[in-house]
């Protein structure tokens, strides 16, 4: 058994029954299916045991958010690899074979996101994996651009976890994903120390996923969300930039951070962004810092020149989709 499927669960017990229709038409038949379900109140743990007992299923007695529960699973498995599958998927036959193929290219590839499609506009990319910019924002690459674009295989920042294949044994050398975010950039936060690590994070066009998006906190922006990721982007930023580089960015985020709050005072969230913002600053002394190691250094320049590449990738890529409308 090459790889283990780990599928998050939060009451989305409607969300299931297509995702798992999707996993039994796989070409490549090499993996087996893990559940871990949040303490759901909508019976989906019920549901799993009737429907489908040959399937294993991790039921957690209270929510403890996105990266507890892949944790667990990544913790229990034996395979070499693991994929984290959001419940709210539906995958294309070739996805589990088009994954292995895109990570086993290299030992030093920690990661693999594939190519997530919007499921209700389907001509539209949900995300080509995740990249992040120099004033502090995480982006899901090509969202909202036409199918036509992303059509090549080439090196992201990290993988949007929502999709995406890992090597299980890099876990064991660089850490699990920092179940303190509860769920959001935690998956930029892991692939960023894999950096520091060197190893690199690749995207694969050929994985193809269908994404309904938000299934699990019900909208784009609400008041939860706002304020959990504001928290976590200073947290992400203070664990994985040695001082030096941090007070070189300071500059860039103090710039990310204002615009953000003018955005959320626009749409009604100012408040809670402003709150996340001051909790990550006053719990900042409880993130476990990566320690700096000399060795590392080229990994941190290699890291600090990508930070600059994707944020112009960033304002290409915006241009496009707001003037050419590509």
């Amino acid at each position: 058994m090459k790889v283990t499927v780990i599928i998050p669960n939060y009451n989305g017990k409607h969300f299931m029954e297509p995702c798992l229709k999707s996993l039994s038409r796989q070409t490549c038949q090499d993996f087996q299916i893990w559940v871990i379900d949040n303490a759901s109140s909508d019976g989906s743990a019920a549901y799993m045991k009737e429907h489908h007992p040959e399937i294993r299923l991790f039921s957690m007695k209270k929510n403890l958010g996105f990266s507890a529960a892949v944790n667990l699973g990544i913790r229990h498995a034996r395979t070499p690899y693991v994929i984290l599958l959001n419940n709210d998927t539906t995958v294309e036959p070739h996805y589990i074979e088009e994954m292995l193929r895109a990570i086993e290219r290299s030992p030093r590839i920690f990661s693999v996101s594939s190519k997530m499609i919007q499921m209700h506009h389907p001509d539209l990319i949900d995300s080509a994996g995740d990249l992040y910019t120099l004033p502090g924002w995480g982006v899901c690459r090509g969202a909202g651009r036409s199918i036509s674009n992303y059509t090549k295989s080439d090196e992201i920042f990290s993988a949007c976890a929502g999709a995406a294949i890992y090597r299980r044994s890099v876990f064991r050398k660089i850490g699990y994903f920092d179940e303190a975010h509860f769920a959001y950039l935690e998956d930029i936060d892991i692939g960023y120390r894999a950096r520091i690590y060197g190893y690199r994070n690749m995207y694969c066009p050929s994985a193809v996923v269908y994404h309904v998006g938000s299934g699990t906190s019900g909208s784009k922006y609400n008041a939860f969300k706002v304020k959990l990721s504001a928290r976590n982007s200073i947290w992400l930023n203070y664990k994985n930039m040695p001082l030096p580089q941090l007070l070189l960015h300071l500059p860039f985020l103090f710039c990310g951070y204002l615009v953000k709050s003018l955005f959320f005072f626009r749409i009604g969230f100012g408040k809670d962004y402003i709150a996340g913002l001051q909790e990550g600053i006053h719990s900042i002394q409880d993130c476990r810092k990566v320690p700096f190691q000399i060795r590392h250094l080229k990994n941190y320049l290699r890291t600090e020149m990508l930070l600059f590449q994707y944020t112009f990738a960033y304002i290409r890529d915006w241009l496009k989709r707001k003037i050419l409308k590509k």
